[in-house]
């Protein structure tokens, strides 16, 4: 079915977000919008004629390949393909075959790279239907992501599969980039953390930012937080890997990553359960010298871990802590308990004030 076009690698398609009806037209024919389907190309812009021509070939098998490949380059060069590709006659259905056409190299992993980047620039078509306003809802109501669990799903390390993965999460990254309930919601009850919190796991670098991404846009919504930390096994699993990530961490030096990590568990520790468990399960790394030349190469991150360590213990523990160069920061320790329970006094005398402008008897 794989020709052996070349086309861009997947993972290029996803890059952006760790910085983020089969009825066949006539070639000769352009793609039209639905009424009321909002904006389009602009009339005889070169880029928009390029694109409503290869959108007419794409349903022609032998072109196919060549075509998504051309279309995935030129994605960036008319502003609306998103428009014009979820209104097109049979497109939608088109790249939705390319990607269930995908499942037949998943078992047993006969995955070549050469098909792997053709589903890759199927799947950046679907990233831009994701992302435009004017397409993401529908594109989400569809039911079209939950198709891409079967590729996230792939726990193969080879370079095809991981650009399946990496491509796969953009899609998914796209929808979440705009802080929407209904998004979060339907990764909830379509089972997507799981596979989301298996790639944090197993993933490369890359997909390991994208996937947390992902993660924290989910636990950012209120329903998300509570979803993940309010039963206690998928709180604990969700611990348990960010453990195994920080442990990575010791073997590949990645400053974007360790950053990632900690402002997860930032957003975590706002909620009252997690932040008393984190106050004596915080992984040792993140307390004592382990990672401080990765801290000193990221100011962001250092500046992270100085916001968690002051959430958990209080500002002067974290005080201790950057100015030791980040060593042996230790709750056993008589001096850093008594500065914790100090900064614990002071807040606890603070919620007793009364309001501004409200005077007590």
């Amino acid at each position: 079915m794989y020709s052996t076009t070349t086309v861009a690698p997947g993972s290029a398609h996803a890059g952006s977000l760790a910085s983020d009806t089969t009825n066949e037209a006539s070639p000769a024919a352009k793609p039209t919008a639905a009424p009321g389907g909002g904006s389009t190309a602009a009339t005889g812009a070169a880029g928009g004629d390029i694109a409503y021509q290869l959108i007419g070939r794409l349903p022609n098998p032998k072109e196919r390949e060549s075509v998504l490949a051309e279309l995935s380059r030129r994605r960036e060069d008319h502003p609306d393909l998103a428009v014009v590709l979820w209104n097109s006659c049979g497109t939608s259905a088109i790249l939705v075959q390319e990607i269930v056409a995908a499942y037949a190299w998943l078992h047993p992993p006969l995955l070549t790279m050469t098909a792997s980047n053709r589903i890759c620039n199927a799947l950046a078509l679907l990233q831009l239907v994701a992302t435009h306003a004017e397409t993401r809802a529908r594109f989400l109501r569809s039911s079209i992501p939950q198709l891409l669990y079967p590729l996230l799903a792939t726990t193969h390390k080879s370079r095809p599969f991981d650009n399946l993965r990496l491509t796969s999460l953009g899609v998914i990254g796209a929808i979440v980039k705009h802080d929407s309930p209904e998004v979060v919601q339907y990764l909830i009850q379509t089972e997507f953390i799981p596979l989301c919190l298996k790639i944090l796991e197993i993933g490369t670098e890359l997909c390991k930012i994208v996937a947390i991404f992902v993660f924290q846009r989910i636990i950012n919504d209120p329903t998300g937080l509570t979803y993940m930390v309010d039963h206690p096994t998928r709180l604990l699993t969700m611990l348990a890997v960010l453990a195994v990530i920080i442990e990575q961490l010791l073997k590949f030096k990645s400053p974007r990553l360790l950053k990632s990590v900690i402002r997860l568990y930032i957003r975590l520790a706002e909620h009252p359960d997690v932040l008393t468990y984190l106050r004596e399960n915080l992984p040792t790394e993140l307390r004592d010298a382990t990672f401080l030349s990765m801290l000193e190469e990221e100011p962001s991150a250092k500046k992270s871990l100085v916001q968690l360590l002051t959430k958990l213990y209080g500002s002067e523990v974290a005080t201790v802590a950057t100015t030791t160069g980040l060593s042996n920061v230790n709750l056993a320790n008589p001096h850093h308990q008594h500065l914790h329970q100090q900064q614990q006094q002071q807040l606890h005398q603070q919620a007793l004030q009364p309001p501004p402008g409200i005077t007590t008897a």
